[in-house]
Order: C-alpha cells, then sequence, then structure tokens
C-alpha cells in the first residue's frame, strides 16, 4: 500500500481532524455546541445560544448558511458541505447540515456538522504581518459529487464568479467551489493572481497575450484560446502587474 497517497487523501486529512456539532431547534436557534465548535467559534463574541444562526455567521455567508439549511429540507437531495471562510478567527470550515426529526418525521430541528480544514489549505506568509494580513489559500477545496478535493492553487489557471459561488479551472478542466470571487482574491497570492474583471480572477503566471479588439481587452492565458476579458480599469494594473506598462506606453 503507498501510504504516501493515503496519508495526502482527503479522507486521511478528514479523520484527522476534530469534529464540530452544533445543534439548532425547528426556528434555526442554536441551542447547544460540542466543545470543539465552542474553541474553533467566536462563542464569547458573538454569543450564540437562543440567537438565529445566521447572526453567528459573517453577512457575505449568511446567503449560503441558508442555502443549506434549505437544501436540509429537501428529501431527495444531498447536498456536498458547504465551504466557508469564517472571519474571526480565520478559518475555512467544510460543514454540512441534517434535518431531525421525531416517530412521526416532524422536524424538531437541525444539526450542524464541520470539519475544520485550515491547516490543510491555508499557509501564513512569512515575517511580520500586516494589518490587513489573510492567511492565503495553498489549496482551493472544490466539490466533486460527494467528494472534497483540494486543487493546487498554483495549478489554477482562473476563477470565474457566479453568484456566490466559483468555477475554478484548471488544465483538467473546471471544479465548482462554494467560496466567492471575492473570497478567494483576498487570500490567493497576490503576485500571481490579479482580478482582472468583476467576474475573472486570473493567474497571470499562465499568461501568454493580451489582445485588443474593437475597444475591448481580451487576456489570453496558456491553454485556453478563449481568452478572458479585461475591464477598461483593470488594464492598467494588469499591464503593471505584468512590467509591461511603460513599454506598451512608449509605442
Amino acid at each position: 500500500m503507498d501510504t504516501r497517497t493515503v496519508a495526502g487523501s482527503p479522507l486521511y486529512l478528514l479523520e484527522r481532524s476534530d469534529v464540530g456539532l452544533v445543534q439548532l431547534d425547528r426556528d434555526l436557534k442554536v441551542v447547544a455546541m460540542n466543545s470543539f465548535a465552542r474553541r474553533t467559534l467566536p462563542v464569547e463574541d458573538k454569543q450564540p445560544f437562543e440567537k438565529i444562526v445566521l447572526s453567528f455567521h459573517p453577512e457575505r455567508s449568511q446567503s449560503k448558511v441558508r442555502f443549506l439549511l434549505d437544501q436540509a429540507e429537501c428529501p431527495v437531495s444531498n447536498p456536498p458541505p458547504m465551504t466557508m471562510i469564517i472571519n474571526i478567527p480565520e478559518r475555512v470550515l467544510l460543514i454540512k447540515v441534517a434535518k431531525m426529526s421525531n416517530q412521526n418525521d416532524e422536524t424538531t430541528g437541525y444539526t450542524l456538522v464541520f470539519y475544520d480544514i485550515t491547516e490543510q489549505v491555508i499557509r501564513d506568509d512569512p515575517g511580520t504581518p500586516r494589518a490587513d494580513h489573510k492567511r492565503q489559500l495553498l489549496k482551493i477545496p472544490t466539490v466533486a459529487g460527494n467528494r472534497i478535493v483540494l486543487v493546487d492553487a498554483s495549478a489554477v489557471r482562473y476563477v470565474r464568479a457566479e453568484g456566490h459561488y466559483t468555477w475554478v479551472h484548471t488544465a483538467q478542466g473546471l471544479s465548482f467551489c462554494n467560496l466567492t470571487i471575492g473570497d478567494l482574491e483576498s487570500r490567493l497570492d497576490r503576485g500571481s493572481f490579479l482580478r482582472i474583471h468583476r467576474s475573472y480572477l486570473a493567474n497571470l503566471d499562465f499568461a501568454e497575450q493580451i489582445v485588443r479588439d474593437e475597444g475591448k481587452v481580451l487576456l489570453k492565458l496558456a491553454g485556453d484560446d478563449r481568452g478572458l476579458p479585461v475591464a477598461r480599469a483593470s488594464v492598467p494594473r494588469l499591464l503593471e502587474h505584468l512590467g509591461i506598462g511603460e513599454a506598451v506606453g512608449e509605442r
């Protein structure tokens, strides 16, 4: 058996992770949680007990929590775990909700289960953290069926936004991610990734061509002939990032 493969597998990582449990009543109020949830979540700051669970999450995550709770009501669906970044402290959590019923199949509440995978997907920048320091994603958690696939950030060509979620594009194809494009923009390596459009975050390590066509600017990446749209306001930053701003300006 290849122990290196087993040790690096998502199942192995989850087996090594503690499990957080939060119990909700039928009105979505927090009634109990285990010790790991108390240590991981900002309990002292938020004082969540007897409050609706949505108030326990950052505003940007509330719509995801609501969607997850709504999915738990569907008897035929099996939604994949949500991936969230919790602001206080900065954590990456895999979250799933199960509906609890009594003997008459009446909803009595919900159990929220989460794994903290922060150490598997995030690294800290060396040196003294800045005031706006945010922990950098080394791997992007994506969803494939009922599996969580950790995609190396360096292998990502670009990220495309779709509402509150994103699609991560690599040479192997595209993967669904529950993080917003803003979450990813703030936590991917700024030396490589640049927000070139409200819907696109590009890895400039793959940049090959900048095409001007009828007043529009496209960025073409290695292995992708379609070209990504570049917003007019982002063109100067793109050229500067690539180190060709002055050269283009002199032409």
